[in-house]
């Protein structure tokens, strides 16, 4: 069965990780593994303690849906980028998704994997200042996520909209239950009746 592999590091936001976790078991089946640059524990911005599952290094290919990168201040300081970076050119070119939010796209955009693609990010200001020579602000989008060709980037405001864009991207749920979910969590429109499958 194929997994949903999020990197985990001290200080990720944990929050952000919430709704897309969730749904992803809940409307999915889907398995949750977690992988971090070492084997040791890491905290996460509200005081979570988590034991990753594998080390990023021994993370395989074969069983993974997509791959959930979190935000935290790790990104906006130092980081094993070349560890990171090869990474994640090698789920690109397996065109396995991958989902960056928050800070996490700063690190999309160094890798170049935003270049041609529709993106977001916290602002095009942030995204600017975050990442030397970014020169793609035409494929800039000011909204709350976006996804192209496999890519999902948003802003950390939108935790909601970025679950919403990899329920769609896994085609996840019937787009009748994705829509029940996303006015409940974003409007706050508690659903009467819930469709079903």
């Amino acid at each position: 069965m194929k997994k949903a592999y999020t990197l985990l590091f001290d200080g990720y936001a944990d929050w952000e990780l919430g709704h897309v976790l969730a749904e992803l078991r809940r409307l999915g089946n889907v398995e949750a593994k977690t992988a971090g640059f070492s084997d040791t524990s890491v905290v996460s911005m509200g005081g979570l303690r988590v034991q990753p599952d594998k080390v990023l290094s021994q993370v395989g290919l074969d069983d993974m849906l997509i791959f959930i990168l979190p935000g935290g201040y790790l990104w906006e300081k130092s980081y094993p980028k070349e560890e990171i970076e090869s990474f994640l050119h090698r789920v690109e070119r397996k065109k396995i998704p991958i989902a960056a939010i928050c800070s996490a796209t700063t690190v999309l955009a160094r890798t170049g994997l935003l270049k041609e693609r529709k993106h977001t990010s916290n602002s095009l200001a942030y995204l600017s200042k975050m990442v030397p020579g970014y020169a793609d602000r035409n494929n800039y989008v000011q909204t709350m996520a976006i996804r192209d060709r496999h890519i999902i980037t948003a802003s950390g405001l939108g935790s909601v909209d970025f679950t919403m864009e990899v329920l769609k991207e896994l085609d996840l749920g019937t787009p009748a239950m994705r829509s029940t979910w996303y006015d409940a969590f974003k409007h706050g429109k508690y659903p009467e009746n819930l469709p079903h499958e």
